[in-house]
């Protein structure tokens, strides 16, 4: 059963859209998605600098679009039944909600623009933002998280949290490391995944309240608790409320693995989701569709299943 999973914020880099926009079709597809949120995704896709595609509400359309994209060319030519299912990781859920149907493109890319510019507002509210603590034991973790005021924001999975709270408070962590972790601070604009972002929840519900759902052409899990949903509107609504609750990736890296997945294709911006899945989906076989010529080793990995 091969599974394609689509990224969260932060694994997109200046110019990786540059090599699909080569073909004219992928071009004029990206130009019609940017007409219809007004953000300019083909520049940010292509000369914008890091900095400007940090910005939470460029960064979360362009994820997304840049999923649906590469997502076209993955597919073309593959067999009806090849794809297992498919997940997204944070806002990568909207990418994955497009793939199964459960939305049409234009309203994953209504919906994502949405999310963006709430968040970035959620997130200017106080100064918090993210970091990850890689190894360690998870429980003495939550515990001096709890004693500084922090939070679990994404469960990664293989050995990896990413806790999310006041500036101060990460900084505090990072000064003083539970012992056996490092912690590495996130170009990230705010506490994503926390009660800092209720204020973007409110607003996520007025638009998606206005969506015409459909219940998931292919099996299709949440980041809520790793379960898989096959009804499209409770989908949505559990997308809509996980901005500000915790990513269980972990959880749905076990459910695969119950599912019985032999194969992982990430489309792009790619690389996040293959490395965690080479740690916490040992021995399964995964593709990072980062360029158009990636496309050849995710058919062939779909011809072996």
């Amino acid at each position: 059963m091969i599974v394609i999973v689509a990224p969260g914020q932060g694994s997109q880099t200046p110019g990786f859209l540059e090599p699909w926009l080569a073909d004219t079709a992928a071009r004029e597809r990206l130009q019609q998605f940017s007409d219809a949120i007004d953000v300019d995704l083909v520049a940010h896709g292509t000369v914008s600098d890091a900095d400007t595609i940090r910005d939470t509400a460029v960064a979360q359309p362009l994820i997304v679009a840049a999923g649906l994209l590469t997502l076209d060319a993955l597919l073309d030519g593959v067999e009806p039944g090849r794809v297992g299912g498919i997940a997204g990781h944070s806002v990568g859920e909207v990418t994955a909600a497009a793939g199964a149907g459960i939305l049409t493109s234009d309203d994953a890319l209504k919906l994502v623009a949405e999310r963006g510019r709430a968040m970035a507002d959620a997130a200017a509210l106080e100064p918090t933002g993210m970091s990850a603590v890689l190894g360690g034991d998870e429980a003495a973790l939550l515990e001096r998280l709890d004693a500084l005021g922090l939070f679990p924001a994404n469960f990664n999975g293989g050995g990896q949290i990413v806790v999310a709270g006041p500036l101060s408070a990460l900084s505090a962590l990072a000064e003083d490391p539970l012992p056996g972790t490092r912690v590495v601070p996130l170009q990230v604009a705010g506490a994503f995944h926390t009660r800092f972002m209720q204020p973007a929840v409110a607003r996520l519900e007025l638009v998606a309240a206005g969506l015409d759902t459909r219940d998931p052409s292919l099996p299709i899990w949440t980041n809520r608790d790793g379960s898989r949903i096959e009804n499209g509107e409770a989908f949505v609504k559990l997308l809509v409320g996980q901005v500000s609750s915790p990513v269980r990736w972990d959880l749905t890296m076990g459910s695969l693995a119950e599912a019985g997945v032999t194969g992982i294709i990430e489309l792009a911006p790619a690389g996040a989701l293959v490395g965690l899945a080479r740690r916490g989906l040992k021995g399964v076989p995964s593709v990072a569709v980062k360029t158009p010529d990636d496309i050849t080793k995710a058919h062939e990995l779909f011809a072996s299943a």
